[in-house]
Parts: structure tokens; sequence; C-alpha cells
């Protein structure tokens, strides 16, 4: 299963080329990620730090009144982080697709933690193993 997201663009998400500047294609990632998260519920001082991103800029996306979508989906689970990928696309067109590691973190330690059982079950859900397994039955 992926999860979408409908990301509203701003005027001020636009660089002096009239298109969205490829460094709010990251705000627009971890908007996806958040409302994506926020579909578990919060955990007290637990949550997740960014350790990587991997960007590809594919085409040009100019602003417009609609919003673009933005899909995601868990492509690996470890012991303490998960890769998050996406398309930020339109019906016709992909503009981005990109790649997020993600680390749970423990806030009143201030330190990394292994993903719990409730979170990799969640996380197992936005798998491509888990939407191929909905379709054999």
């Amino acid at each position: 299963m992926r999860h979408i997201y409908r990301c509203p663009l701003r005027w001020s998400d636009m660089d002096a080329y009239g298109h969205v500047n490829n460094a709010i294609f990251l705000r627009y990632l971890e908007e996806a990620r958040i409302d994506f998260t926020s579909l578990r519920g919060a955990e007290s001082k637990q949550g997740s730090v960014v350790a990587r991103h991997e960007i590809d800029y594919r085409r040009q996306l100019v602003h417009r009144p609609t919003p673009v979508d933005i899909e995601l989906w868990v492509t690996e689970i470890k012991a303490a982080s998960f890769t998050v990928s996406y398309e930020v696309k339109d019906a016709d067109a992909i503009y981005v697709t990109a790649r997020t590691v993600v680390v749970p973190f423990d806030f009143e330690r201030q330190r990394p933690r292994r993903i719990t059982e409730g979170e990799r079950e969640f996380l197992q859900r936005y798998t491509d193993e888990a939407a191929e397994e909905a379709v054999a039955a």
C-alpha cells in the first residue's frame, strides 16, 4: 500500500525562473512523511530523525492552484532505521523521485533507538511486499 499526500504549492516555493525551487522539494517530502507518520499516532518523547536524502529531479514543477501528489511507501525496514521512497507527481508527469533513510530517535535520552514492534507492523503495511500479498489474497 502507498500513502498519498496532496501537497499544496505556494508562491513562496517558486524561484526566479518561475518553478518550484529544488531545495523546496525537501520540505514537500518532510510534509508527506509527517502526514504519513501521523496515521500511526504520536508516542511520548519518541520520534525520528533523517539520516539521508537522495533526490532525483526529473522535471520542472511550476506553480498552479492545484496540489501535487506525493506518493510514499516503505522500501526497507531494518532494526534501527527504515527507508521511505517517494514520487512527486501528477497523473501525466513525475517531477521528483526520492528516498529518505529515517532513524527512530528517543528525544528524552537524546539517542537513536530501535524500531518497536508496533512501528514495524505499521511500516510493513506500506511496503510493496504488503501490496503484493493483498493482491494475491
